[in-house]
């Protein structure tokens, strides 16, 4: 092998070295914000599911599920996973 073999990789090397930091890193991050996320739901907070239906938890349940009160008596029981995101309270002055 010589230099000019090497130098036709570089570009190779170039282009995963972008993709790295740019696209498989930051999904790497995304993901493992949400399952700190998710493993931190407790009673009483508020969270939209990827359907994009707004509620409450009700009950963490063990075996990956939460119950989740979408209306006056009308509790329904979700996936953990499908929790896209947490409401954040509002603070009264």
């Amino acid at each position: 092998m010589n230099g000019s073999s090497f130098a036709q990789f570089i570009p190779l090397i170039l282009i995963f070295v972008i993709f790295y930091f740019f696209l498989i890193r930051p999904q790497q991050k995304r993901v493992k914000d949400h399952k700190a996320m998710v493993n931190s739901l407790k009673r009483g907070d508020e969270v939209i599911t990827s359907g994009g239906i707004i509620g409450t938890v009700e009950k963490v349940m063990e075996d990956d599920r939460i119950e989740v009160n979408v209306a006056d008596n009308v509790k329904v029981q979700v996936i953990r996973s499908t929790i896209t995101s947490l409401l954040q309270k509002e603070v009264k002055k």
